[in-house]
């Protein structure tokens, strides 16, 4: 059974976080949806844009594998960049879609958990205001969609980075949304907020670096696994990352790792023989 987790919201849930500045995370027993089915994880797992990058739910996937090492764990990615809470209605293109791709992942998983990031396209003294009422609509009628009543949604806030960037002055009323986003999880049945304090952004003062991005997720995970608010840093994000770069891959996993070399143009022809031929003697 693949427990599977609805990744929904704007670019900082797809992920804007630059590759190259963490180690990858890729383990045979992360799945995520594509075209239906389910692939071994790779990042960006949410491809909404070509600017998509690393997103908080691998490094939140890897740490729910630290504790279910004999289960699988799928990801179901919905989250497009640069939307409002409004392009999120009922009825609207992007609700649609993701209770069409959840419904698919349900043929084969279970859904056990929801992952929202959204607000950075709200922030506004009207907008917040309006906030915790047009979300409770939207994740009502999402949960009667898909059957889930009880499955556990963690909600994350926005950075304090925001008013700092080139586009800072559409960010000044920022902390208003966090209001409504704590505000919501303290006044819906499960439901969890989780801080982005102390987390560091891209150049572009928007998006979570991608360093970041892996600690968020690790908040994430803590959250859904306490079934508890995480209002400050979690004392150990930092080992549970570590612990987790550090897994040894599995054969395989180098096998698919070589695969994907070789298809892309990395590896000779005689040099992925010879490597494939020396793993499976392992």
């Amino acid at each position: 059974m693949i427990h599977s987790f609805l990744m929904i919201g704007q670019s900082n849930m797809a992920g804007r976080g630059y590759s190259k500045e963490v180690p990858p995370i890729y383990d045979e027993h992360i799945k995520m949806q594509r075209n239906g089915l389910w692939q071994i994880m790779s990042e960006p797992i949410n491809f909404d844009r070509p600017s998509a990058g690393v997103g908080l739910a691998a490094s939140f996937a890897a740490s729910w594998r630290l504790d279910n090492p004999k289960e699988e764990i799928g990801l179901i990615p919905c989250a497009d960049g640069g939307t409002s809470l409004d392009d999120w209605a009922v009825e609207g293109a992007l609700f649609e879609n993701a209770i069409s791709q959840a419904k698919l992942a349900q043929r084969t998983s279970q859904i056990s958990g929801i992952l929202w990031h959204q607000g950075e396209n709200d922030c506004s003294p009207e907008k917040a205001e309006k906030y915790v009422e047009k979300f409770s609509i939207i994740t009502e009628t999402l949960r009667k969609e898909l059957n889930i009543p009880k499955v556990p949604l963690i909600i994350g806030g926005l950075g304090d980075f925001l008013p700092n960037g080139i586009f800072g002055q559409y960010f000044n009323s920022y902390l208003l949304i966090n209001q409504a986003l704590e505000e919501f999880a303290k006044t819906h049945a499960n439901c969890y907020f989780v801080t982005a304090k102390g987390l560091t952004a891209n150049t572009d003062s928007i998006h979570f670096n991608a360093l970041s991005q892996r600690i968020l997720g690790v908040r994430y995970y803590k959250a859904f696994h306490d079934l508890k608010n995480l209002l400050d840093p979690h004392h150990d994000e930092e080992n549970m990352l570590a612990t987790i770069y550090n897994r040894s891959y599995t054969k395989t996993e180098q096998i698919k790792l070589l695969e994907h070399e070789f298809a892309v143009g990395n590896i000779e022809p005689k040099d992925f023989l010879s490597t494939l031929t020396q793993l499976n003697q392992k």
